[in-house]
Protein backbone atom coordinates (compact mmCIF):
# COMPACT_ATOMS: atom_id res chain seq x y z
CA UNK A 1 0.00 0.00 0.00
CA UNK A 2 1.46 3.68 -1.37
CA UNK A 3 0.34 6.79 -1.71
CA UNK A 4 1.05 9.22 -4.59
CA UNK A 5 4.13 10.17 -6.19
CA UNK A 6 5.34 13.58 -4.79
CA UNK A 7 4.26 15.00 -8.18
CA UNK A 8 1.00 14.29 -7.37
CA UNK A 9 -1.69 18.01 -7.36
CA UNK A 10 -1.16 19.19 -3.57
CA UNK A 11 -4.75 19.66 -1.69
CA UNK A 12 -4.00 23.29 0.14
CA UNK A 13 -5.23 23.69 3.87
CA UNK A 14 -8.40 25.55 2.68
CA UNK A 15 -8.84 23.26 -0.36
CA UNK A 16 -9.79 20.53 2.44
CA UNK A 17 -11.20 22.79 4.66
CA UNK A 18 -14.02 23.12 1.88
CA UNK A 19 -14.58 19.86 0.66
CA UNK A 20 -14.96 18.94 4.25
CA UNK A 21 -17.54 21.74 4.87
CA UNK A 22 -18.96 20.94 1.43
CA UNK A 23 -19.86 17.22 2.61
CA UNK A 24 -20.74 18.19 6.27
CA UNK A 25 -22.73 21.09 5.59
CA UNK A 26 -25.87 19.61 3.08
CA UNK A 27 -29.67 19.53 3.61
CA UNK A 28 -29.72 18.09 6.62
CA UNK A 29 -29.42 21.32 7.94
CA UNK A 30 -32.43 22.09 6.57
CA UNK A 31 -34.41 19.57 8.30
CA UNK A 32 -32.59 18.02 11.54
CA UNK A 33 -33.49 21.14 13.81
CA UNK A 34 -36.74 20.39 13.29
CA UNK A 35 -36.59 16.57 14.53
CA UNK A 36 -33.97 17.89 17.21
CA UNK A 37 -37.56 20.45 18.61
CA UNK A 38 -39.46 17.94 18.56
CA UNK A 39 -37.90 15.52 20.77
CA UNK A 40 -36.16 18.85 23.26
CA UNK A 41 -38.20 21.69 23.25
CA UNK A 42 -35.85 23.90 25.28
CA UNK A 43 -34.10 26.66 23.62
CA UNK A 44 -30.53 25.78 26.17
CA UNK A 45 -31.04 22.08 25.72
CA UNK A 46 -30.91 22.20 22.15
CA UNK A 47 -28.38 24.40 21.82
CA UNK A 48 -26.78 21.95 24.55
CA UNK A 49 -26.93 19.03 22.44
CA UNK A 50 -26.00 20.73 18.87
CA UNK A 51 -23.19 21.89 20.96
CA UNK A 52 -21.88 18.52 22.17
CA UNK A 53 -22.32 17.56 18.44
CA UNK A 54 -19.60 19.54 17.88
CA UNK A 55 -17.48 18.49 20.65
CA UNK A 56 -17.85 15.05 19.92
CA UNK A 57 -16.89 15.62 16.44
CA UNK A 58 -13.73 17.35 17.38
CA UNK A 59 -13.11 14.44 19.66
CA UNK A 60 -13.33 12.28 17.06
CA UNK A 61 -11.11 14.38 14.87
CA UNK A 62 -8.19 14.29 17.11
CA UNK A 63 -8.14 10.05 16.72
CA UNK A 64 -8.41 10.42 12.88
CA UNK A 65 -5.68 13.00 12.83
CA UNK A 66 -3.52 10.80 13.92
CA UNK A 67 -4.33 7.57 12.27
CA UNK A 68 -4.16 10.43 8.79
CA UNK A 69 -0.80 12.19 10.02
CA UNK A 70 1.19 8.71 10.76
CA UNK A 71 -0.46 6.96 7.88
CA UNK A 72 -1.76 9.33 5.08
CA UNK A 73 -3.26 7.20 2.18
CA UNK A 74 -5.97 7.75 -0.30
CA UNK A 75 -7.60 5.21 1.05
CA UNK A 76 -8.34 6.35 4.56
CA UNK A 77 -10.53 4.42 6.53
CA UNK A 78 -9.66 1.63 4.60
CA UNK A 79 -6.33 1.77 4.73
CA UNK A 80 -6.20 1.54 8.40
CA UNK A 81 -8.68 -1.22 8.64
CA UNK A 82 -6.72 -3.18 6.18
CA UNK A 83 -3.30 -2.13 7.89
CA UNK A 84 -4.99 -3.34 11.71
CA UNK A 85 -7.19 -6.41 11.22
CA UNK A 86 -6.08 -7.39 7.49
CA UNK A 87 -7.26 -6.99 3.92
CA UNK A 88 -10.50 -8.49 4.12
CA UNK A 89 -11.59 -6.63 6.63
CA UNK A 90 -10.42 -3.14 4.66
CA UNK A 91 -12.11 -4.52 2.00
CA UNK A 92 -15.65 -4.90 3.01
CA UNK A 93 -15.50 -1.84 4.57
CA UNK A 94 -14.47 -0.41 0.96
CA UNK A 95 -17.24 -2.36 -0.84
CA UNK A 96 -19.72 -1.01 1.49
CA UNK A 97 -18.54 2.32 0.74
CA UNK A 98 -18.54 1.68 -2.70
CA UNK A 99 -21.80 0.14 -3.40
CA UNK A 100 -24.17 2.17 -0.91
CA UNK A 101 -22.89 4.22 1.46
CA UNK A 102 -21.15 6.93 -0.49
CA UNK A 103 -23.11 6.61 -3.86
CA UNK A 104 -26.54 5.40 -1.90
CA UNK A 105 -25.84 9.02 -0.27
CA UNK A 106 -25.05 10.70 -3.62
CA UNK A 107 -28.43 9.28 -5.42
CA UNK A 108 -30.57 10.06 -2.80
CA UNK A 109 -28.91 14.21 -2.37
CA UNK A 110 -29.41 14.19 -6.43
CA UNK A 111 -32.63 13.38 -5.95
CA UNK A 112 -33.09 15.80 -3.24
CA UNK A 113 -31.77 18.57 -5.42
CA UNK A 114 -33.53 17.17 -8.55
CA UNK A 115 -37.40 17.37 -6.79
CA UNK A 116 -36.67 21.04 -5.92
CA UNK A 117 -34.94 22.24 -8.97
CA UNK A 118 -38.08 20.68 -10.71
CA UNK A 119 -40.27 21.77 -8.51
CA UNK A 120 -39.00 25.83 -9.29
CA UNK A 121 -38.96 25.00 -13.08
CA UNK A 122 -42.47 23.69 -12.57
CA UNK A 123 -41.97 20.60 -13.72
CA UNK A 124 -42.08 17.98 -11.00
CA UNK A 125 -42.21 14.75 -13.06
CA UNK A 126 -39.03 15.59 -14.14
CA UNK A 127 -37.00 14.89 -10.93
CA UNK A 128 -35.58 11.92 -12.20
CA UNK A 129 -33.65 13.49 -14.74
CA UNK A 130 -32.81 16.57 -13.03
CA UNK A 131 -30.72 14.17 -10.78
CA UNK A 132 -29.12 11.65 -13.16
CA UNK A 133 -27.87 14.99 -14.69
CA UNK A 134 -26.37 16.33 -11.61
CA UNK A 135 -24.61 13.04 -11.04
CA UNK A 136 -23.35 12.84 -15.04
CA UNK A 137 -22.24 16.76 -14.64
CA UNK A 138 -20.53 16.72 -11.56
CA UNK A 139 -19.17 13.13 -12.72
CA UNK A 140 -17.52 14.45 -15.65
CA UNK A 141 -16.37 17.80 -13.88
CA UNK A 142 -14.37 15.78 -11.68
CA UNK A 143 -13.41 13.48 -14.14
CA UNK A 144 -11.76 16.43 -16.22
CA UNK A 145 -9.42 17.19 -13.43
CA UNK A 146 -8.25 18.09 -9.98
CA UNK A 147 -8.56 22.32 -11.19
CA UNK A 148 -11.93 21.81 -11.99
CA UNK A 149 -13.35 19.29 -9.34
CA UNK A 150 -11.63 21.69 -6.40
CA UNK A 151 -12.54 24.72 -7.74
CA UNK A 152 -16.73 24.07 -7.93
CA UNK A 153 -16.48 22.49 -4.42
CA UNK A 154 -15.22 26.37 -3.26
CA UNK A 155 -17.87 27.88 -5.06
CA UNK A 156 -20.72 25.79 -3.66
CA UNK A 157 -19.54 25.96 -0.41
CA UNK A 158 -19.28 29.93 -0.39
CA UNK A 159 -22.93 29.99 -2.12
CA UNK A 160 -23.96 27.79 1.01
CA UNK A 161 -22.37 29.02 3.55
CA UNK A 162 -23.66 32.94 2.22
CA UNK A 163 -26.78 31.78 2.19
CA UNK A 164 -27.31 30.07 5.53
CA UNK A 165 -25.94 33.46 6.69
CA UNK A 166 -28.57 34.84 4.60
CA UNK A 167 -31.35 33.41 6.53
CA UNK A 168 -29.98 33.85 10.13
CA UNK A 169 -29.52 37.32 8.97
CA UNK A 170 -33.27 37.55 7.91
CA UNK A 171 -34.39 35.76 11.51
CA UNK A 172 -32.09 37.73 13.72
CA UNK A 173 -33.85 41.17 12.61
CA UNK A 174 -37.64 39.84 12.72
CA UNK A 175 -39.98 40.13 15.54
CA UNK A 176 -38.41 37.48 18.05
CA UNK A 177 -40.98 34.51 19.11
CA UNK A 178 -40.90 34.08 23.14
CA UNK A 179 -39.13 31.20 24.04
CA UNK A 180 -40.01 28.74 26.58
CA UNK A 181 -38.50 28.87 29.98
CA UNK A 182 -37.07 26.25 32.13
CA UNK A 183 -39.76 25.85 34.19
CA UNK A 184 -42.41 24.77 31.69
CA UNK A 185 -40.16 21.92 30.27
CA UNK A 186 -40.47 18.79 31.13
CA UNK A 187 -37.68 16.29 31.70
CA UNK A 188 -36.51 14.50 28.65
CA UNK A 189 -37.64 11.43 28.37
CA UNK A 190 -35.21 8.00 29.22
CA UNK A 191 -33.08 6.80 26.05
CA UNK A 192 -34.30 10.18 24.15
CA UNK A 193 -30.40 11.46 24.00
CA UNK A 194 -29.52 8.71 21.81
CA UNK A 195 -32.29 9.34 19.40
CA UNK A 196 -31.48 13.06 19.04
CA UNK A 197 -27.73 12.41 18.62
CA UNK A 198 -28.52 10.05 16.16
CA UNK A 199 -30.35 13.20 14.23
CA UNK A 200 -27.53 15.61 15.36
CA UNK A 201 -23.98 13.37 14.54
CA UNK A 202 -25.75 12.56 11.20
CA UNK A 203 -25.98 16.13 10.13
CA UNK A 204 -22.34 16.77 11.31
CA UNK A 205 -21.05 13.28 9.26
CA UNK A 206 -18.84 13.50 6.80
CA UNK A 207 -15.78 15.64 8.67
CA UNK A 208 -13.71 11.94 8.11
CA UNK A 209 -13.75 12.40 5.18
CA UNK A 210 -10.46 15.01 5.20
CA UNK A 211 -8.24 11.55 6.24
CA UNK A 212 -9.24 10.65 2.33
CA UNK A 213 -6.92 13.48 1.40
CA UNK A 214 -4.16 13.05 3.59
CA UNK A 215 -1.71 11.69 0.84
CA UNK A 216 -1.94 14.93 -1.07
CA UNK A 217 -1.64 17.22 2.15
CA UNK A 218 1.36 18.10 4.25
CA UNK A 219 0.99 15.85 7.05
CA UNK A 220 1.17 18.76 9.66
CA UNK A 221 -2.09 20.56 7.86
CA UNK A 222 -4.71 17.21 8.54
CA UNK A 223 -5.35 18.76 12.54
CA UNK A 224 -5.79 22.16 10.98
CA UNK A 225 -8.31 20.87 8.44
CA UNK A 226 -10.39 19.19 11.01
CA UNK A 227 -10.09 21.92 13.53
CA UNK A 228 -10.94 24.70 10.78
CA UNK A 229 -13.66 22.88 9.17
CA UNK A 230 -15.77 21.54 12.72
CA UNK A 231 -15.47 24.64 14.10
CA UNK A 232 -17.10 26.39 11.16
CA UNK A 233 -19.82 23.80 11.20
CA UNK A 234 -20.63 24.48 14.38
CA UNK A 235 -20.44 27.56 14.82
CA UNK A 236 -23.17 27.58 11.20
CA UNK A 237 -25.37 24.78 13.08
CA UNK A 238 -25.66 27.22 16.47
CA UNK A 239 -26.30 30.46 14.40
CA UNK A 240 -29.07 28.01 12.55
CA UNK A 241 -30.78 26.64 15.28
CA UNK A 242 -30.61 30.15 16.77
CA UNK A 243 -32.34 31.95 13.89
CA UNK A 244 -35.05 29.24 13.98
CA UNK A 245 -35.86 29.71 17.38
CA UNK A 246 -35.94 33.31 17.69
CA UNK A 247 -37.28 33.51 14.03
CA UNK A 248 -40.71 30.74 14.38
CA UNK A 249 -40.73 29.50 17.96
CA UNK A 250 -39.81 26.17 18.87
CA UNK A 251 -43.26 25.06 18.83
CA UNK A 252 -43.47 26.39 15.05
CA UNK A 253 -40.19 25.06 14.32
CA UNK A 254 -40.95 21.52 15.69
CA UNK A 255 -44.02 21.38 14.12
CA UNK A 256 -42.45 22.06 10.18
CA UNK A 257 -41.19 20.14 7.91
CA UNK A 258 -39.85 22.64 6.15
CA UNK A 259 -38.35 25.48 8.93
CA UNK A 260 -35.83 27.19 6.67
CA UNK A 261 -39.07 27.70 4.02
CA UNK A 262 -41.07 28.96 6.85
CA UNK A 263 -38.68 31.40 8.01
CA UNK A 264 -37.91 33.15 4.40
CA UNK A 265 -41.59 33.16 3.54
CA UNK A 266 -42.82 35.32 7.00
CA UNK A 267 -39.46 37.47 6.37
CA UNK A 268 -39.94 37.86 2.56
CA UNK A 269 -43.03 36.30 1.44
CA UNK A 270 -43.78 33.50 -0.99
CA UNK A 271 -40.41 34.90 -2.92
CA UNK A 272 -38.33 33.68 0.16
CA UNK A 273 -39.53 30.00 -0.34
CA UNK A 274 -37.43 29.96 -3.93
CA UNK A 275 -34.26 31.30 -2.21
CA UNK A 276 -34.22 28.25 0.46
CA UNK A 277 -35.19 25.84 -2.47
CA UNK A 278 -32.29 27.04 -4.66
CA UNK A 279 -30.04 26.81 -1.60
CA UNK A 280 -31.11 23.48 -0.69
CA UNK A 281 -30.20 21.86 -4.28
CA UNK A 282 -26.66 24.10 -4.21
CA UNK A 283 -26.12 21.88 -0.85
CA UNK A 284 -26.97 18.55 -1.86
CA UNK A 285 -24.41 19.98 -5.16
CA UNK A 286 -21.80 20.82 -2.58
CA UNK A 287 -22.17 17.27 -0.81
CA UNK A 288 -22.32 15.53 -3.86
CA UNK A 289 -19.27 17.07 -5.53
CA UNK A 290 -16.78 16.38 -2.10
CA UNK A 291 -18.50 12.94 -2.06
CA UNK A 292 -16.86 12.26 -5.43
CA UNK A 293 -13.39 13.33 -4.73
CA UNK A 294 -13.45 11.38 -1.34
CA UNK A 295 -15.03 8.66 -2.57
CA UNK A 296 -13.15 8.15 -5.81
CA UNK A 297 -9.92 8.06 -3.86
CA UNK A 298 -11.33 5.12 -1.77
CA UNK A 299 -12.27 3.28 -4.74
CA UNK A 300 -9.12 4.00 -6.03
CA UNK A 301 -7.12 2.41 -3.38
CA UNK A 302 -8.91 -0.76 -2.92
CA UNK A 303 -8.15 -1.05 -6.99
CA UNK A 304 -4.61 -0.70 -6.09
CA UNK A 305 -4.75 -3.38 -3.53
CA UNK A 306 -6.89 -5.50 -5.05
CA UNK A 307 -6.15 -7.32 -8.87
CA UNK A 308 -9.98 -7.97 -9.50
CA UNK A 309 -10.61 -4.40 -9.20
CA UNK A 310 -7.18 -3.29 -10.79
CA UNK A 311 -8.81 -0.75 -13.13
CA UNK A 312 -9.66 1.59 -10.13
CA UNK A 313 -6.21 1.50 -9.30
CA UNK A 314 -5.10 3.97 -11.89
CA UNK A 315 -4.20 7.38 -11.39
CA UNK A 316 -4.47 9.78 -14.22
CA UNK A 317 -1.23 11.75 -13.87
CA UNK A 318 -2.38 14.56 -16.81
CA UNK A 319 -5.55 15.15 -14.91
CA UNK A 320 -4.25 14.76 -11.27
CA UNK A 321 -6.83 12.37 -10.48
CA UNK A 322 -8.53 8.82 -10.18
CA UNK A 323 -10.33 8.91 -13.22
CA UNK A 324 -11.76 5.48 -13.60
CA UNK A 325 -12.24 5.73 -9.87
CA UNK A 326 -14.73 8.70 -10.31
CA UNK A 327 -16.42 7.12 -13.48
CA UNK A 328 -16.79 4.14 -11.58
CA UNK A 329 -18.65 6.00 -8.38
CA UNK A 330 -20.84 8.24 -10.97
CA UNK A 331 -21.85 5.03 -12.75
CA UNK A 332 -22.78 3.67 -9.70
CA UNK A 333 -24.49 6.62 -8.58
CA UNK A 334 -26.66 6.82 -11.89
CA UNK A 335 -27.49 2.85 -11.41
CA UNK A 336 -29.49 3.72 -8.05
CA UNK A 337 -30.86 7.05 -9.27
CA UNK A 338 -32.39 4.48 -12.00
CA UNK A 339 -33.34 1.94 -9.19
CA UNK A 340 -34.78 4.97 -6.86
CA UNK A 341 -37.14 5.66 -9.72
CA UNK A 342 -38.99 3.20 -9.10
CA UNK A 343 -38.61 2.73 -5.31
CA UNK A 344 -37.82 6.06 -3.92
CA UNK A 345 -39.45 4.65 -0.34
CA UNK A 346 -37.74 1.49 -0.32
CA UNK A 347 -34.23 3.07 -1.69
CA UNK A 348 -34.58 5.54 1.28
CA UNK A 349 -34.69 3.03 3.39
CA UNK A 350 -32.13 0.96 2.28
CA UNK A 351 -29.52 3.77 2.66
CA UNK A 352 -31.13 5.13 6.02
CA UNK A 353 -30.21 1.30 6.92
CA UNK A 354 -26.14 1.83 6.07
CA UNK A 355 -26.02 3.66 9.58
CA UNK A 356 -25.04 0.46 11.73
CA UNK A 357 -22.30 -0.59 9.29
CA UNK A 358 -21.01 2.95 9.21
CA UNK A 359 -20.76 2.89 12.98
CA UNK A 360 -19.39 -0.77 13.09
CA UNK A 361 -16.22 0.21 10.64
CA UNK A 362 -16.35 3.93 12.37
CA UNK A 363 -15.87 2.37 16.03
CA UNK A 364 -13.15 -0.23 14.66
CA UNK A 365 -11.22 2.99 12.61
CA UNK A 366 -11.12 4.20 16.30
CA UNK A 367 -9.74 1.26 17.95
CA UNK A 368 -7.10 0.64 15.06
CA UNK A 369 -5.84 3.48 17.05
CA UNK A 370 -4.45 1.33 20.34
CA UNK A 371 -3.44 -1.12 17.96
CA UNK A 372 -0.86 0.86 16.05
CA UNK A 373 0.50 2.59 19.52
CA UNK A 374 1.07 -1.38 21.05
CA UNK A 375 2.37 -2.58 17.35
CA UNK A 376 4.58 0.74 16.26
CA UNK A 377 5.26 2.60 19.64
CA UNK A 378 8.53 4.04 17.58
CA UNK A 379 6.83 4.98 14.21
CA UNK A 380 6.58 8.97 13.28
CA UNK A 381 3.43 10.79 14.53
CA UNK A 382 3.73 14.35 13.04
CA UNK A 383 0.01 14.62 15.23
CA UNK A 384 -0.69 12.54 18.65
CA UNK A 385 -3.88 12.45 20.35
CA UNK A 386 -4.01 14.75 23.32
CA UNK A 387 -5.15 13.23 26.42
CA UNK A 388 -4.10 9.51 25.43
CA UNK A 389 -5.54 7.16 25.84
CA UNK A 390 -8.56 9.22 27.46
CA UNK A 391 -9.90 11.28 24.28
CA UNK A 392 -9.82 7.44 22.06
CA UNK A 393 -11.75 5.66 24.99
CA UNK A 394 -14.63 8.02 25.38
CA UNK A 395 -14.73 8.48 21.60
CA UNK A 396 -14.72 4.56 21.25
CA UNK A 397 -17.65 4.34 23.19
CA UNK A 398 -19.34 7.18 21.87
CA UNK A 399 -19.17 4.67 18.56
CA UNK A 400 -20.56 2.13 20.39
CA UNK A 401 -23.61 4.20 22.17
CA UNK A 402 -24.58 5.55 18.40
CA UNK A 403 -23.90 1.88 17.43
CA UNK A 404 -26.32 0.25 19.64
CA UNK A 405 -28.83 3.64 19.24
CA UNK A 406 -28.42 3.17 15.22
CA UNK A 407 -29.22 -0.62 15.98
CA UNK A 408 -32.44 -0.10 17.93
CA UNK A 409 -33.70 2.56 15.43
CA UNK A 410 -34.61 0.43 13.03
CA UNK A 411 -35.40 -3.18 13.53
CA UNK A 412 -34.37 -4.45 10.00
CA UNK A 413 -30.94 -2.65 10.04
CA UNK A 414 -28.88 -5.56 11.43
CA UNK A 415 -30.56 -7.62 8.58
CA UNK A 416 -29.57 -4.68 5.97
CA UNK A 417 -25.83 -4.32 7.17
CA UNK A 418 -25.12 -8.03 7.02
CA UNK A 419 -26.57 -7.96 3.53
CA UNK A 420 -24.68 -5.41 2.52
CA UNK A 421 -21.39 -5.89 3.70
CA UNK A 422 -21.41 -9.81 3.01
CA UNK A 423 -22.00 -9.26 -0.91
CA UNK A 424 -18.11 -8.58 -0.93
CA UNK A 425 -17.00 -12.03 0.16
CA UNK A 426 -17.83 -13.51 -3.30
CA UNK A 427 -15.57 -10.59 -4.66
CA UNK A 428 -12.99 -11.63 -1.70
CA UNK A 429 -12.84 -15.17 -2.75
CA UNK A 430 -12.81 -14.44 -6.15
CA UNK A 431 -9.79 -12.02 -6.32
CA UNK A 432 -8.19 -14.49 -4.09
CA UNK A 433 -8.49 -16.90 -6.73
CA UNK A 434 -7.21 -14.27 -9.48
CA UNK A 435 -4.26 -13.84 -7.59
CA UNK A 436 -3.43 -17.29 -7.40
CA UNK A 437 -3.42 -17.75 -10.99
Amino acid sequence: MHGLKKSAPKFMTFDAVAITIGIVIGAGIFKTPSLVAAEVADSTRILMIWGLGGLISLLGAFCFAELASTYPDQGGDYFYLSRAYGKPMGFLFAWSRMTVIQTGSIAMLAFLAGDYVAGMIGRPGSSTLVAAGFVIALTALNAAGFSQGNRIQKSLVFVVGAGLLLISFFALNTPAHALPVAAEVSPMPPGAIGKVLIFVLLTYGGWNEAVYLSAEMERKSIIKVFIYSIAFITAIYMVVNIAFMRGLGISAMAGSDTAAADLMEKALGKGGAGIISLLIAIAALATINGTLITGARSAYAVGRDFKLLGFLGKWNSAAGVPRNAVLFNGAASLVLVAFGSFARDGFSLMVEFTAPVFWFFFLLSTFSLFIFRKREPDRQRPFKVPLFPLIPIVFFGICLFMLVSSLRSAAAAPIAGVLIVSSGIPLLLLNKKKEKT
